[in-house]
């Protein structure tokens, strides 16, 4: 492999481990702050007992998220500088707003929202988790902001070699960026819905059945209810800015290779194998016009073919052919679960039917392993440019790296994230097992520490780690005391 090659792959590698973790912290920051504010509403001790769960598990997330980006962030002068030369005028004050925005913000509240509770009033810790929650918000509309501008750009002029932006609106709303940031949010609560559920679900098979379980089954399968037809309609609409702004990326998403006469309508490809070299999808199955009704939205609609493109310019069909139907089918499977639920639900078997609840299981990471062959599809589908129809990628990879060190650092990335992050993740999977306290009995909340009349004491950072590790290595129960 030459140097491009193996810098395609690191970044893809260090990639796939980051997008996981900030999609699990949109979705949880957000759950945090529901269910806070329902404490808040209702005064339900449930709610506070499965906020104080769900943190734990969050601020892995957060922690693990913060460090795989920072190392991305780095490869941008490392292995990609003539990008960074040719776009840093662009991509390099978005990545600064993200910063200056969403990252300060979270930054600054995360500690009043992970150790304050019993040192600030539940109004102010309210507002500290929002505050978190919306940072995640801002940083995702941020760094959406610069990748769609990649995808489909504007708002810019290019001047002596280099990118210059001449309308920071423009260049901000560009025509990819109100689907790519509805699609990717709404893909986070969703993986975040499925992950609870998920959780839920393997509790009540395992014989621990409680209220906090049943609430945490029943929230997430009202947000898979509400939030995977969704996301339907705005995959359907993303499609249709792909097919006007990216036509080779969809030719290419649906193995389809030679236009069809007109008046015939496009068949649907459902399945099938495109081969590149050959021009031609093997072994397809078709459906009749579907194409036309689902990506034309008319009975003889025409779309992209890819031999309308230069065989230099087509994506790779075999890879984003796959990962796209990959996605789709996770999310049919979602819709899927998320009905079964209802029907459950009105006949009040949903938290007995153990069938249900298996697949709720099977199904718990299908929304990060979307994420990730949506994010396959959107990247390598807009090969071979890294900047669309403005830089290729092979001319964005820095030349004076040889193959053997961009293949010892890729290495190096592989033994290390295995090591960091599988732990990390081993951890924030044994907190999960856990699993909720199991008592149903709410009695009134303690008293904040450091309430009316009573001293404030300075919290050390220790403090917060309230869960010891006893003789068998189980986490000790978290202490009492939540505040009014």
């Amino acid at each position: 492999m030459d140097s491009l090659t193996l810098a395609r792959i690191q970044f893809g590698f260090t990639i796939s481990f980051h997008i996981v973790f900030p999609a699990l912290t949109i979705g949880l920051a957000s759950y945090l702050a529901v269910l806070e504010g329902l404490w808040l509403r209702t005064g339900r001790k449930v709610y506070i007992d499965l906020y104080q769960f769900w943190i734990k598990v969050f601020a892995v997330a957060f922690g693990m998220g913060v460090v795989s980006g920072l190392v991305m962030a780095y490869q941008f002068g490392t292995n990609w500088s003539n990008f960074s030369r040719f776009a840093g005028g662009v991509t390099g004050p978005l990545l600064a707003y993200e910063v200056l925005t969403a990252f300060f913000l979270e930054a600054g509240f995360l500690g009043v929202m992970l150790f304050g509770r019993d040192r600030v009033g539940p109004g102010l810790h309210f507002v500290s988790t929002l505050a978190v929650a919306i940072g995640t918000l801002i940083s995702a509309t941020w760094i959406l902001a610069s990748n769609s501008w990649m995808q489909t750009p504007q708002g810019h002029e290019i001047i002596d070699g280099r990118v210059v932006p001449v309308d920071w609106l423009r260049v901000i709303f560009n025509p990819s960026f109100p689907y790519r940031l509805a699609h990717t949010v709404v893909a986070s609560y969703i993986a975040t819905a499925l992950m609870v559920g998920g959780a839920a679900a393997w509790h009540l098979l395992r014989g621990r059945d409680n209220t906090r379980v049943r609430t945490m089954l029943s929230m997430a399968l009202w947000m898979l209810l509400a939030a995977a037809p969704i996301q339907a309609l705005i995959g359907d609409q993303h499609g249709l800015n792909t097919m006007e702004h990216q036509p080779a990326k969809l030719a290419a998403i649906e193995g389809h290779w030679e236009r069809t006469p007109e008046g015939e309508g496009v068949p649907l490809i459902l399945f099938g194998w495109p081969d590149m070299a050959a021009e031609t999808t093997r072994y397809a199955i078709e459906i009749p016009r579907a194409g036309s009704l689902l990506l034309a939205h008319s009975w003889d609609g025409q779309i992209p073919a890819l031999k309308d493109f230069p065989p230099e310019d087509r994506p790779n069909s075999t890879i984003v052919f796959w990962t796209f139907r990959l996605m789709v089918g996770l999310g049919v499977l979602m819709i899927a679960l998320a009905f079964w639920g209802l029907w459950l639900r009105r006949r009040e078997r949903v938290f007995s039917n153990r069938l249900f609840l298996r697949f709720a299981l099977l199904l718990s990471p299908a929304g990060l392993v979307a994420i990730l062959a949506g994010w396959y599809t959107t990247e390598i589908g807009r090969q071979p440019w890294v900047v669309y129809g403005l830089m290729r990628t092979a001319d964005a990879v820095s030349p004076q790296h040889s193959a053997s060190q961009v293949g010892f650092t890729l290495a190096l990335f592989v033994l290390v994230y295995l090591a960091v992050f599988g732990a990390g993740t081993a951890y924030g999977l044994r907190l999960i097992a856990k699993g909720p306290p199991d008592d149903d009995h709410e009695p009134p909340e303690a008293p904040v520490h450091g309430g009316p009349g009573e001293p404030r004491h300075p919290m050390r950072p220790l403090s917060a780690a309230r869960e010891g590790v006893d003789a068998e290595g189980d986490l000790a129960a978290p202490e009492a005391g939540h505040g009014h």
